[in-house]
């Protein structure tokens, strides 16, 4: 069993979602957003440190999933968007919790069967996969289908890999 914690980064608003992955059985715990708002760079990039070591603290997850940078066309926005990707990380760096990185595109892949799915095709088929009837923010479904990913990426790599069982303690 793991606890598994996605996290889509954003310099104003961090995605995240908590489920628990029991073999191929996966189940909601939670879900939410860190709003760094309106103040400087700086001040957002410790509001995110803050918020995700904060969601660590609650749900004790085993294991991290956080998406890649997308890197359009504007450069500035590239680099606020990897520096508060940088924060969430080591905010769970800080516990001693291995990340595994996911590009947005096979995130949507593993959620909802094409790397080019619209948002609300993420949203309902995470609403879906965890039988999810509340309230589910648009970045907190990022959250959740970035966790839903490695879920399903890490139970495929142990049959792949033909193993019988599978340690997912912390490291020390």
């Amino acid at each position: 069993m793991a606890i598994i914690l996605g996290i889509d980064p954003g310099s104003r608003v961090t995605g995240y979602g908590v489920i628990k992955a029991h073999g191929n059985r996966l189940e909601f715990l939670a879900c939410g957003v860190v709003r760094a708002g309106m103040k400087s760079h700086a001040e957002r990039l410790k509001k995110i440190f803050d918020g995700v070591s904060g969601v660590i603290q609650e749900h004790n997850p085993t294991e991290v999933a956080i998406e890649e940078v997308f890197v359009g066309r504007n450069a500035s926005s590239a680099l606020k968007l990897g520096q508060a990707r940088g924060a969430a990380m080591t905010a769970c760096l800080q516990f001693n919790l291995c990340i595994a990185e996911y590009s947005a595109r096979s995130v949507k892949s593993a959620v909802t069967g094409s790397g080019g799915a619209e948002k609300h095709q993420v949203q309902h088929m995470v609403r879906t996969i965890l039988n999810f009837t509340g309230e589910l923010l648009e970045d907190a479904a990022d959250g959740l289908a970035i966790a839903i990913c490695h879920a399903n990426t890490s139970e495929n790599l142990i049959r792949l890999a033909g193993a019988k069982s599978f340690s997912r303690k912390r490291l020390r």
